[in-house]
């Protein structure tokens, strides 16, 4: 049922965008991603309900093969972004100068990298002139956008008792060095801040990968153990027939 509710979320949120933003820029687009995960979500624990109601052991052997999979890769991709911790940050810089990029095309995507920035106090991929990739706040003197050499307003520095934002708050801010923007601005990129974030709550990290990994080898667990009560009760059954068969039973 969540997972119906998420491919539903997912389309409607896709229905809503105009067509040329719907095309622009489909790696990075949340309401696909939900999408995706709604259907893949759907398809094993569909497998696993409807195998185990009508005990079927291909289909609880397909949801058990796919949560082992699932398992082993969230393992994989912790120990290596562990190891390769330098090529995980690669990668990540890599998505956010990505989605900076985009971040007019995509209403979903901008919410999401407003989010962040607000979230985090930072701006940008390694700095606030980041936003230079952007083409509308490109700041090459050829650029005929207003918002040239500006950054979005979830970059600015907001006083708690204010209670309406200037959302051109970021108006020229690329145009200003480090020290006379960061009167304004959040000056630091949002990399850094990622990276102190997730060293300050290993815990909690590991805590919400372990709360997820749990229910998945659980599941893992009871299928195979319903897979081996059906075999028995399939061996039993023949037994008993090839028995009564027996003249002499």
């Amino acid at each position: 049922v969540i997972s119906m509710v998420m491919v539903a979320v997912g389309v409607y949120a896709r229905l809503l965008k105009h067509a040329e933003a719907a095309m622009a820029c489909l790696a990075v687009d949340p309401a696909i991603l939900l999408i995706m995960v709604g259907v893949l979500t759907f398809l094993i624990t569909f497998c696993g309900c409807v195998g185990s109601l009508r005990e079927n052991i291909c289909l609880l052997q397909v949801f058990s093969v796919c949560l082992t999979i699932i398992f082993l890769l969230q393992l994989a991709a912790g120990v290596l972004g562990f190891v390769f911790s330098d090529k995980a940050r690669g990668k990540v810089s890599e998505i956010i100068n990505g989605a900076i990029v985009h971040y007019r095309d995509d209403l979903d995507l901008q919410n999401l990298i407003d989010f962040g920035q607000k979230e985090f106090s930072c701006c940008g991929g390694v700095s606030y002139k980041d936003w230079s990739q952007n083409m509308y706040f490109n700041c090459t003197a050829t650029n005929p956008s207003r918002e040239r050499c500006s950054v979005p307003f979830s970059c600015c520095l907001h006083d708690t008792d204010q209670a309406v934002i200037n959302t051109m708050c970021g108006h020229g801010m690329q145009a200003r060095g480090y020290l006379e923007a960061s009167a304004f601005i959040h000056t630091n990129g949002c990399i850094d801040k990622l990276v102190n974030w997730t060293h300050s709550n290993l815990f909690l990290l590991g805590g919400i990968t372990l709360g997820l990994a749990l229910p998945q080898l659980v599941g893992i667990v009871l299928a195979q153990l319903l897979i081996n009560q059906i075999r028995d009760q399939i061996k039993l059954q023949l037994y008993n027939q090839q028995h009564r068969a027996d003249p002499w039973y």
